[in-house]
């Protein structure tokens, strides 16, 4: 299954728009992800299931939170929406961790 689950991710990185500078970055990451666990092999192969369908979810979930039309996701947030939308579960951060935080300084401060 590891094999395969290898194979699939190549062949997307392969057939994608070379334009596309996600696709080989988000199979990477799901090619390292699959060899330090392979029990998550039988996901990455499931039926429909893809990089590119995962890069809408990031997608999807960035709208979300978007600010005057913008939505940006850290490399983590991203990475565990890309666990997710294969199905791999991934522990829930505290809420505190998910709470923005409230930083001000002035530039006087600063001198």
């Amino acid at each position: 299954m590891l094999q395969q689950a290898l194979q699939k991710i190549s062949a997307e990185i392969g057939s994608a728009d070379k334009k596309n500078k996600y696709v080989p970055v988000i199979g990477g990451f799901l090619i390292n992800h699959v060899r330090e666990n392979p029990e998550h092999a039988r996901l990455i192969t499931a039926d429909g299931k893809s990089i590119a369908g995962s890069l809408t979810a990031m997608q999807a979930e960035a709208k979300k939170h978007a600010v005057n039309g913008c939505g940006v996701l850290t490399d983590e947030e991203g990475f565990n929406i890309v666990l997710r939308y294969f199905g791999v579960t991934i522990p829930d951060l505290p809420i505190a961790a998910l709470a923005p935080v409230n930083f001000e300084v002035s530039l006087d401060e600063l001198l």
